[in-house]
Parts: C-alpha cells; structure tokens; sequence
C-alpha cells in the first residue's frame, strides 16, 4: 500500500495543532501501515528471541505520541515519523533494559528451544550500546544525532531527513558521513 500523500497528513496535523480531538482519529489510519512497516524494519535487526512484535509496537509509539502535547511539534508528514521513530526506539530500548533487570530473570542467559538453530548474537545489547552512543553524539553534535534518528529509526530518506531538519542534501549527506564514521569509532572502542 503506497503511503498517504503528504498534504493530506500535514493537513491533519495542523487541525491537531489547532486542537481538532477528532483530528487525532483521522490520522492513525492514514499512517498506520507506514507506521507498522517502520516498525517492523526496526525490529528485523533484533536477536530472534524479540517478544516485541511490531504491532503492539506501533500501538505503544501512538499512545506516547498522541498524548496530545506533542502534536505541537508536528508540522508535516517527515517530522511525525521522526517522532514515530523516536518513540519506537525508546520503546525498544526500555523494553530490554527491563528484560536485563534481575527481575525479569535478566541474570539467566535465553536460549531458544530449537536446539537445531545456532542462536544469534545478542542484538540487544548492541541495540542499548547504539543508543549509548547516540546520546553521547547528541551531547556533542545534536544534529548529526538527529540525522542519525530520522535516517536509522524513522527510515526516512536523505532528501526527507533534509527536509525535517531544513538543511540542503549535500549537508544532509556530509552529516550522515560523519555521524556514521563516528558512531562506528564509538561502538568499536
């Protein structure tokens, strides 16, 4: 299904910044594919054992963002997905630290019950060591850290990323250079 045209998502956008209730109502089924593609994008790069299914995902990213207080910051289709994105990440971040609590029997190592599969590494922990690196890039380069989040978690193109954080393309592509080489240096040390 092709993704919505994006005047139409602005369009409604606006009306919830202008405090349209029903607004809110018209756009979860303009981008709910979109968003659940997203989601299920991010969570193809977890370990296999993910409980997290994109649906309920996209369901908790749209609780978090629809809280009312946010649409503020929404002027378009791009800068929604950023913080689809963004929501997700955290999402997914609090999701495995919970499961790495003692508690939740974060001491036990999981194993699959397939003992014919060779279990994969733990993408988690690289998942907590990205957003690690991350913050630690936002601190010093907040723009980079932005590109990073719009390009890696919202799945936006260049040119869209371009577009939300209103700098050229060539910009665009110079930051994504530097941020990428920057995190890798991070993650390898």
């Amino acid at each position: 299904m092709a993704p919505p045209p994006k005047t139409e998502v602005t369009r409604i956008l606006r009306r919830m910044q202008g405090g349209d209730e029903a607004a809110s109502a018209e756009l979860l089924p303009l981008v709910y594919n979109e968003l659940r593609q997203l989601a299920a994008a991010r969570l193809r790069h977890e370990s296999p054992g993910q409980t997290l299914q994109a649906t309920a995902l996209v369901h908790e990213a749209w609780l978090r963002l629809n809280n009312g207080e946010a649409a503020e910051l929404w002027e378009d289709r791009c800068r929604f997905l950023g913080a689809a994105a963004e929501a997700m990440r955290r999402i997914m971040i609090e999701q495995f630290r919970r499961k790495q609590a003692e508690k939740h029997g974060g001491q036990f190592e999981r194993k699959d019950l397939e003992l014919d599969l060779i279990a994969a590494p733990a993408r988690g922990q690289d998942l907590v060591a990205l957003d690690e690196a991350l913050s630690r890039l936002e601190a010093t380069h907040p723009r980079q850290a932005e590109l990073v989040k719009l390009r890696y978690f919202a799945g936006l193109t260049a040119p869209d990323a371009a577009e939300v954080l209103q700098i050229s393309l060539a910009t665009a592509e110079r930051d994504w250079a530097y941020a990428r080489a920057w995190l890798l240096r991070e993650l390898q040390s």
